[in-house]
């Protein structure tokens, strides 16, 4: 009876032969196999379900970042914001070198820096590539110069004490939109930047004119106070276009001057900052014994009003904007296009720091302390960049879905 298989009834090989053919065996499989992979350590942190610092791309260790490399990422990104802020904390901490500065009128002189940089700045052909959207820009101008200026003669009326928290507040809503913020904002969320910043130059160089007019029919006679509208206008002429004008100057008539400026925007924005943040260190330096001497309470109410003033215009721009959209009917209306309505809706809805200084110091009082005037302004200048930067990261993080749909 046969056991098993005939395939396994074989005759064994001699001793010295099943070795040297055993060998060969191993021999030839070794050269034409491929070679085996090379040997990964997975780490406890792979294995557990966390990421792993090892890269298997070039071998290279992908480290996060450190908390210094974070603290740092997150003030480059929040300048501005930090920089105002920390004017106001210098200012109250010690306010010795602040009344220095004002003495030496130096809030005229980075008032008059901020313009100039803003000269050496502006593209013409960004100007020119804003013509086809005019119509949105004309609603935008509208908004900031005759809308929002609108709203100031309600504001001033509230009883609140002190009374400048209330009449700055309305002051702010009579100033042109900001000059960099809304721009850059614009840029981050991929709307028009060039319809961005025609609003920007258009409305700063118009409000020469319409602030102090919107300043002496609903703040100052509110107030009970006569503003000297032509002595105002030639002061923002001689700080603001003056400058702006010198510098985009030199920039048309000097190639190398362009060139240096386009590739250090960055360090202009950063100096640009700096020079604003001069404003509220200076003015707080002279107005600290009277700001400690005041509720924080009252201080929240302001920054509230503020953040709603802000919230109501952001509210306004977007639904003007929807119903006028639905007016034309056999092509895509310019209000319906997501890069210019994105523009107008930033650039609209916020208001510039440099100029209400400007006036303040005109002023000269006229209106009430002037530390206390430029403080909620501040407070409200730096609340509107927060919200806004929150609101352009839900947009980008919307089209990043609707991108993912499609």
């Amino acid at each position: 009876m046969v056991t098993h298989h005939p395939s396994l009834l074989r005759a064994p090989f001699p001793t010295g032969l099943r070795h040297r053919t055993s060998h060969a065996f191993l021999l030839t499989a070794a050269a034409h196999s491929p070679p085996p992979p090379p040997l990964r350590l997975r780490s406890l942190r792979a294995a557990a379900g966390e990421a792993s610092p090892v890269v298997d791309d070039g071998g290279k260790r992908a480290t996060p970042p450190s908390l210094g490399a974070k603290v740092l990422d997150f003030a480059r990104s929040n300048f501005l914001p930090l920089a105002l802020t920390g004017g106001v904390a210098f200012g109250l901490l010690d306010p010795t070198l602040g009344c220095l500065a004002h003495k030496c009128s130096l809030s005229k002189y980075s008032t008059f820096g901020i313009f100039l940089i803003s000269g050496l700045t502006l593209h013409t052909k960004e100007l020119g590539a804003a013509l086809e959207a005019w119509p949105a820009g004309l609603f935008g101008l509208g908004s900031i110069l005759l809308f929002t200026p609108f709203l100031a003669q309600f504001i001033v009326q509230i009883q609140f004490f002190p009374h400048e928290f209330i009449t700055g507040l309305a002051m702010f809503c009579c100033m042109p939109t900001t000059l960099s913020s809304g721009v850059t904002l614009t840029q981050l969320v991929g709307g028009n930047s060039a319809l961005a910043l025609a609003m920007t130059v258009l409305s700063n160089l118009l409000g020469i004119m319409f602030v102090p007019v919107s300043l002496a029919k609903y703040i100052g006679a509110g107030a009970g106070v006569s503003l000297p509208s032509e002595k105002l206008f030639k002061s923002l002429v001689n700080t603001l276009l003056i400058p702006l004008i010198l510098g985009k100057v030199a920039r048309e008539t000097s190639k190398d001057i362009a060139e240096f400026v386009d590739g250090n925007r960055k360090s202009f924005s950063v100096i640009s900052a700096v020079l604003l943040s001069l404003v509220p260190w200076i003015q707080v330096s002279r107005s600290r014994s009277l700001l400690l001497s005041i509720q924080a309470k009252a201080f929240a109410t302001t920054v509230t009003i503020g953040v709603l003033l802000h919230l109501a215009l952001l509210a306004f721009n977007a639904t003007a904007l929807q119903v006028l959209s639905c007016f034309k009917q056999k092509e895509e209306s310019v209000f319906a296009r997501k890069d210019y309505a994105r523009a107008v809706i930033l650039v609209a809805s916020q208001k510039t720091l440099p100029v209400l200084v400007a006036v303040v110091e005109q002023l000269g009082g006229a209106l009430g302390e002037s530390g206390l005037l430029v403080i909620p302004c501040v407070a409200a200048h730096i609340t509107q960049i927060i919200i806004d930067t929150i609101l352009v990261n839900w947009w980008r993080q919307r089209d990043q879905q609707c991108a993912i749909v499609k």
